[in-house]
């Protein structure tokens, strides 16, 4: 039988300030969901699931060791430093 265990990650504290600042710059308030590691005993299978960042009702999926946010999945990726001219957009 398979057993699933799940760790909670904490954000970076570094990356949580750099998107508050970015949010701040766009008169808009972010929705912080921690990510977490799921790890199957027994095996050498893990899936990390990343921090999501809700602003504007558009979920932007964030790595802390990362220089990339992804938007609302994996299919569309732009850099930390071009958030802020995507949030304008939207």
């Amino acid at each position: 039988m398979l057993t699933i265990q799940t760790k909670q990650i904490e954000i970076n504290k570094e990356l949580k300030n750099k998107v508050d600042m970015i949010c701040k710059f766009s008169n808009t308030k972010p929705t912080y969901i921690n990510g977490d590691i799921k790890i199957i005993k027994e095996t050498n299978i893990s899936f990390i699931k990343p921090h999501i960042v809700i602003i504007k009702n558009n979920k932007f999926l964030i790595f802390n060791d990362s220089d990339y946010v992804f938007i609302n999945n994996y299919s569309k990726k732009i850099r930390l430093k071009d958030l802020q001219e995507y949030i304008k957009k939207i």
